[in-house]
C-alpha cells in the first residue's frame, strides 16, 4: 500500500501512514469543515490495511484540539484499528498530551474505555 502523507493546515491535522512499517501518525488540530470527508480516505485505507497488516502496528496520536465531529471520525479510525487488534496482530496506540491538558488526557482515556485496544498515555514535556 502507498503511504499517506497529508500536510497539516490550521484546521486539519497532518496524517502520516507508512503501511509497510506499520506506523500511523495523526498530529495537530482537527477542526475541518467536513470531518467525514477529511477522515473518509483514512478510514478506507485502514480497512484495506486491516486485510494484511504489519505484525506490529504503532499508532501515534498527538492532537492539540479536536471538535465534536472529528471525535466521531477519530472513533471510526480506532474501530478499524480495533479490528486489526482483534485479528491477533500487535497494536499499540500512543496518545500524547500536553502536561497541563487534562481534557486531552481524558479524551484518550474515554477512547480507551470504548475500544478494546491498549493505549499508552504519554505526557509531553513542555
Amino acid at each position: 500500500m502507498e503511504k499517506i502523507n497529508i500536510e497539516s493546515t490550521p484546521k486539519t491535522p497532518s496524517i502520516n501512514f507508512d503501511f509497510e512499517k506499520g506506523v500511523l501518525e495523526i498530529k495537530g488540530r482537527s477542526i475541518p469543515e467536513n470531518s467525514i470527508e477529511f477522515y473518509k480516505p483514512i478510514v478506507e485505507s485502514l480497512e484495506k490495511y486491516g486485510s494484511a497488516p504489519s505484525s506490529v502496528t504503532t499508532v501515534n496520536i498527538q492532537l492539540e484540539y479536536f471538535n465534536t465531529s472529528s471525535s466521531k471520525c477519530i472513533l471510526d479510525v480506532f474501530k478499524k484499528l480495533e479490528n486489526i487488534h482483534k485479528g491477533g496482530n500487535q497494536l499499540v496506540i500512543n496518545w500524547y498530551y500536553e502536561q497541563d491538558d487534562e481534557d486531552m488526557l481524558e479524551a484518550g482515556e474515554d477512547y480507551q474505555a470504548i475500544i478494546n485496544v491498549p493505549f499508552k498515555m504519554i505526557q509531553m514535556e513542555e
